[in-house]
């Protein structure tokens, strides 16, 4: 089916319902995100062609770029602002602006454990042990809304974090009678925590009472013919609503966003062009990662249904290979993670099922139900690493689990015991679904390579010594500045850190100069050492993620 004629025929299934869309060009990438409060009426705009000759150059360029769209529906605007605004920091798509940066949010922040509690905006939540509010897609609404909380019930707006007398004098919440002044003993710390609850429990929903009496007012001064007071309790009403409303937060791309249009026809279509048995439900997908032979990585993603498994994403150190050998780390890959679904399979098996015969092939010996092993392995790469596979699950015994290699310059798809690749069309549903494998492999495997580089660089030769902690390290480093000059210290100096009685300091002072002297041994020893992966990562590098 041509494009306009799929085009047309999704715009006419939308529904009338708030929610986002993704334009996608020809490769499937995402290249505009955005709102709308009706799907349909939005998303046929760009598909008028009465309307192009308003448009300008940058419009009618997108609009010439889409091939596909994706949307998803949401419960109001504000649910519809916060997911465009995830989605956008995530794909980064070449036709927005907004949204692009860091900048999140707003919040409403609160610890209780604070001395005189008080409600402050951020845009980052941490985990601090203080209560948050949101995230607010209107920030307007959310600050009136919290000065509007505060004189409600009583409560403080200053910024010291302890005020005291001194800071009651210029204190014009005090002085206006909005705050209670905890900080001058005017009521107890224990009757004013009792009001930051209550204002937390306003912040949560319960504002029913807020609402009936704003909505009184606002009506007895459009009785009285006082219009612009009647438009403030209004404004504050709705700005009320706005903030305490329920919405829905998205942390990451909600699983239910569709990545294809019809995963289940890509999968079918993936079946046929590789003459697979079934359906690929489950597929596996591999990626190496490193620079010039350092920080060697892999990772394996899982997709189930044409979506991405996020559980049962794995991630490897290389152990054995040396330098740099895209088809030995491949190899050690296929070959560690087979061997473990291998192992575990048989040790559940024999679980179950005591009298299984030892010669029995582990897959044929399963239990009925879903097999551990994947319905197609995909890696990325071509005829090298693809027989680097083939070759280590030919010693598992696994040869049956269908298995190709895509390589990305020509998108040509290598296959076990075939001299041609094969190459599908580009608007082919089966070669998306095969990109966005590799492609997500390629991230995961890229993002765990960047971890350990960040980590090898905020090393420090404090790691190594026994019994140090992150605070205390932090404060050995913060009194001297840097390693060098804590060398320089006395043990009297290296005591006045908290944290290091005398005996530590002498401990840590007799480590430093161990170090340096076995440092320069190895500066003048007429062989270098070995260049070797940082030692202190401890990781298990198949951890799930």
């Amino acid at each position: 089916m041509p494009a306009t004629e799929l085009i047309r025929k999704k715009v006419g299934e939308l529904p009338h319902k708030p929610g986002i869309y993704l334009m996608k060009d020809r490769f499937g990438t995402v290249i505009y995100v955005g709102k709308a409060r009706d799907l349909r009426k939005r998303v046929s705009t760009y598909f008028q062609p009465s309307r192009r000759l308003r448009w300008d150059l940058k419009l009618n360029a997108l609009v010439d770029a889409i091939y596909d769209f994706d949307v998803h529906t949401v419960r109001n605007e504000p649910e519809a602002i916060l997911l465009e605004g995830k989605l956008i920091k995530e794909y980064q798509p070449r036709y927005n602006i907004s949204f692009r940066d860091d900048k999140r949010f707003l919040l409403l922040k609160v610890n209780l454990n604070d001395p005189i509690p008080r409600f402050t905006m951020t845009r980052l939540r941490q985990e601090d042990g203080a209560r948050y509010f949101g995230p607010f897609a209107h920030s307007a609404a959310a600050r009136h809304t919290l000065t509007l909380a505060r004189r409600k019930f009583n409560l403080r707006g200053c910024r010291p974090l302890t005020p005291g007398e001194v800071d009651y004098k210029h204190c014009l919440y005090g002085h206006l009678k909005y705050c209670t002044a905890p900080c001058i003993k005017n009521v107890r710390l224990e009757a004013y925590k009792q009001q930051v609850l209550a204002a937390c429990e306003f912040l949560s929903g319960q504002t029913e009472e807020m609402e009936k009496e704003l909505e009184g007012q606002m009506r007895k001064a459009a009785v009285a013919q006082d219009f612009e007071k009647a438009a403030d309790y209004r404004d504050a009403l709705n700005d009320l609503r706005k903030t305490t409303g329920r919405i829905r937060t998205f942390k990451r791309q909600p699983y239910t966003l569709p990545v294809a249009i019809e995963p289940h026809r890509d999968i079918a279509e993936l079946a046929k062009a590789l003459n697979l048995p079934a359906n690929p439900e489950r597929i596996e997908g591999f990626d190496i990662s490193n620079i010039s032979g350092t920080f060697a990585v892999a990772s394996m993603v899982s997709f189930w249904d044409g979506k991405p498994d996020r559980s049962n994403y794995r991630r490897f150190r290389m152990k054995t290979v040396v330098g740099q050998d895209d088809f030995a780390c491949m190899a050690e890959t296929i070959h560690r993670r087979y061997s473990r679904v291998q192992r575990e399979a048989n040790e559940a098996q024999m679980g179950e099922v005591a009298t299984i015969e030892a010669t029995l092939d582990p897959i044929e010996a399963l239990p009925k139900g879903r097999s551990p092993y994947p319905d197609l392995i995909v890696v990325d790469g071509g005829k090298g690493q693809l027989n680097a596979a083939c070759a280590e699950l030919e010693k598992l015994g696994l040869r049956n689990i269908p298995i190709i290699g895509l390589a990305k310059e020509y998108e040509e798809i290598y296959r076990p015991g075939e001299s041609e690749p094969l190459r599908l069309s580009h608007d082919s549903g089966a070669l998306k679904l095969l990109q966005r494998v590799r492609d997500e492999s390629h991230r995961f495997a890229n993002t765990y390579n960047a971890q350990l580089r960040l980590k090898k660089i905020s090393e420090s030769i404090l790691d190594e010594f026994p019994g140090i902690g992150d605070q205390r390290k932090a404060r050995l480093l913060k009194k001297f500045g840097s390693v060098q000059r804590l060398r320089l210290a006395t043990v009297e100096q290296i005591a006045e850190v908290s944290g290091f009685g005398g005996k530590a300091a002498a401990e840590l002072k007799t480590f430093l100069l161990a170090r340096s002297v076995s440092r320069a041994k190895s500066t003048d020893s007429p062989e270098p050492p070995a260049a070797s992966e940082p030692t202190n990562i401890t990781e298990n590098p198949e951890d799930a993620v």
